[in-house]
């Protein structure tokens, strides 16, 4: 009978509203209330493959549309699709709604802008240029909270066969999308239905945040939606308690909203659920408290393991030297070391900040994001040519006037800067899950845990700084430093050799043509800036505007450059996909997954000493492994929400999956031959 009362105000509902456009035309407004377009995320999808369309849909303010389930009342929007011969629709994916209770009824809606996600399978062995022409009917109810209108739209995209391409533009507006798109919970939940309870369990991390929870049943009449919900945390799950709908008993289907717009699709199956001894959900949860702290310590003690880089090793020994040649007493030697530590502090605390604002902006981002930029390696670039040839002696760093005024703390903190953005291109040991963890932390706990990692790069100095005892096993000054000086230039040459390479691999042979001839120019104005300090005169307006200028064109001119088409190392590796993955899955196949990128030099010494070795190959062989390389370079964005799934904030990331294993094994981020065929 409720049942029956909910459908009779709907049609009341929609009644009403004919008669109101019938008697008083304009009384509603014009229409549509739902300003809807249908944007494909690439014009030219390759044959074989899937793309994904959006239904961009803002309602007009004061309506609203209604989710897949649209509670109550309401019904969901039906899609008639007309499409070419062998091409496919799946289901469209809803963000997580908003909830409406009007009259004591329930309403499941959206209110702000959202976008239905639908993947449209494209079928292989179409030839290149072939039409897809793409046509929606869409039929949908819309609302306010005193009347409905049944509205239609017809949409339309012209697809056409090619390479898949798509703008950086395009694919950020769907990676926002993809974002609202509730996750796949990836575990069990469970649902029991008794004395007038309906109880849900489901898996969740007593560490991970959860702000404003709700659970949005999917399956109809298994859950009274107008009846309040509890929310309470018990260890590692969450217990949802409200009121059984009439609807019987069965698999449980919904979306469970963990704050943040964020979601986790749920399927529970009938079972037990013990009565929950946690707090509510809003209560904070301790370990939360301990999550943040072992991702903090991780943090630090991969940042310490930085200094062994090549490209921090020598701006650490350069400083720790000039702590001995400078005869510093205790006060401003732990200035020195505090100032070098707030330099390195902060530049790790920014560029944690930024990557935080961009991924909550729907961009799949990570650690050391800018390098999949091409202007930033030329940057990098020309910086550590500068820095070698300062170490070999060929000019002096000219400092401007402010920081010559802090003392030696402005120098320490420029030195500290510069040494942490240098090491942003590695990731050592311990760092992948401690940055991979603060991405689901909240933002403060995010934030110091980035922080941590700067206070680990910064531990060498600072303990020289306040230990009087490690400053005295210094060797004392002399000339030999000079000598030392140029040697460290060397490591400082293999940087840039390096960097010269990524930026080939990037934008190809023409783009490090462009960039060696950047780092000539560099190197030119640098050693007539020399010229003039050796004459006793400052380094020279005229060379720094010069070096400005060469770094701003040589930068601006890598962005137009195309980048070549990606390679797998050798025969035996496939490039990964998850689609690719999950037919070798099906088939019961072993598989090897890693995740690189040629900026990150931990990724391509594991490559070289242990994934690359005969004898990884041949165990691999021996098993009948398959091996799938994710090439994150440029920052393929489908990479990064794949890499983000597994609690990682970039590369290295190694997965092996077993034969019939549910879950992959997350390898160590440091790798060994014998350790890859132990598997």
């Amino acid at each position: 009978m409720r049942a029956l009362h909910y459908l009779f105000v709907t049609i009341l509902a929609v009644f009403a509203a004919s008669a109101a456009h019938a008697d008083a035309p304009g009384a509603l407004g014009a229409g549509p209330h739902l300003a809807i377009r249908l944007v494909a995320e690439s014009t030219t999808p390759a044959a074989g493959s899937t793309v994904t369309l959006a239904l961009d849909t803002r309602p007009e303010p004061g309506w609203h549309g209604y989710w897949q389930n649209p509670g109550d009342a309401g019904f969901p929007a039906k899609l008639d699709w007309s499409l070419p011969k062998g091409v496919t629709a799946d289901p469209p994916l809803y963000p997580v709604p908003e909830r409406l209770l009007v009259a004591g009824l329930m309403n499941y809606v959206f209110e702000k802008p959202y976008a239905p996600l639908v993947k449209l399978h494209v079928p292989a062995g179409l030839a290149a240029g072939t039409a897809l022409p793409v046509e929606l009917h869409m039929s949908y109810l819309v609302c306010t909270q005193t009347v409905c209108v049944p509205e239609a739209a017809d949409l339309a995209t012209d697809l056409t066969v090619g390479d898949g391409a798509a703008t950086a533009e395009t694919r950020a507006r769907f990676d926002a999308w993809r974002r609202a798109i509730p996750k796949p919970l990836g575990a069990a939940a469970t649902v029991q239905s008794a004395n007038g309870a309906l109880r849900i369990a489901v898996p969740y991390p007593g560490g991970a945040p959860l702000a404003d929870a709700y659970f949005y049943p999917v399956s109809t009449g298994l859950v009274d939606y107008a009846a309040p919900q509890t929310i309470a945390r018990d260890g590692d799950r969450i217990v949802i308690t409200t009121k059984p709908g009439a609807g019987g008993s069965g698999t449980l289907s919904g979306v469970l909203a963990i704050g943040g717009g964020q979601g986790l699709v749920v399927d529970a199956k009938p079972g037990i659920v013990a009565a929950p001894s946690a707090a509510p959900a809003e209560a904070p949860a301790p370990g939360a408290l301990l999550a943040a702290l072992l991702a903090f310590g991780g943090a630090m003690l991969g940042g310490l393991i930085l200094n062994i880089m090549p490209c921090v090793f020598p701006i650490l020994s350069l400083k720790a030297l000039s702590l001995a040649r400078g005869h510093l007493d205790e006060r401003a030697a732990r200035h020195e070391a505090l100032a070098y530590t707030a330099g390195v502090v902060m530049v790790c605390i920014a560029l944690g900040a930024v990557i935080l604002a961009l991924r909550a902006g729907g961009s799949a981002i990570g650690w050391a994001f800018q390098l999949q930029d091409p202007r930033a390696i030329v940057v990098l670039l020309l910086l550590v040519v500068a820095l070698s040839l300062n170490l070999g002696g060929l000019f002096e760093i000219p400092t401007p006037r402010f920081v010559n005024a802090a003392g030696g703390a402005g120098g320490a903190f420029a030195t500290g800067a510069l040494a942490a953005f240098i090491a942003t291109p590695c990731t050592g040991p311990f760092m992948g899950a401690a940055l991979g963890a603060a991405l689901v932390l909240p933002w403060y706990a995010a934030l110091a845990v980035f922080a941590g990692l700067g206070i680990g790069l910064a531990l060498p100095f600072l303990a020289l700084g306040f230990v009087p005892a490690l400053r005295k096993l210094l060797p004392k000054p002399g000339g030999w430093m000079e000598t030392f000086r140029r040697i460290l230039s060397i490591p400082m040459w293999l940087t840039a050799i390096a960097l010269a390479w990524v930026l080939g691999r990037q934008v190809g042979v023409n783009g490090l043509a462009a960039g060696m001839v950047a780092a000539l120019a560099v190197a030119l104005l640098l050693w007539w800036g020399g010229l003039r300090q050796r004459k006793g005169k400052p380094f020279g307006v005229a060379a720094l505007v010069g070096i400005v200028a060469v770094v701003t064109v040589s930068s601006a001119s890598a962005a137009r450059l195309h980048a070549p088409a990606p390679v797998v190392a050798s025969a035996d590796e496939q490039a990964f996909s998850t689609a690719r993955l999950a037919r070798l899955r099906a088939a019961n196949r072993p598989v090897f997954a890693y995740f690189t990128a040629d900026w990150c030099l931990t990724c391509k010494v594991n490559e070289k000493a242990a994934i690359e070795t005969d004898a990884t190959r041949a165990a691999f062989a021996r098993k009948n492994v398959v091996v799938l390389v994710g090439d994150w370079t440029n920052g393929d964005a489908a990479l990064g929400r794949f890499i983000e799934a597994h609690n990682r904030a970039g590369v290295p990331l190694y997965l092996y999956y077993a034969p019939g294993a549910a879950e992959p094994q997350v390898l160590p981020q440091v790798l060994t031959s014998g350790m890859l065929a132990a598997l």
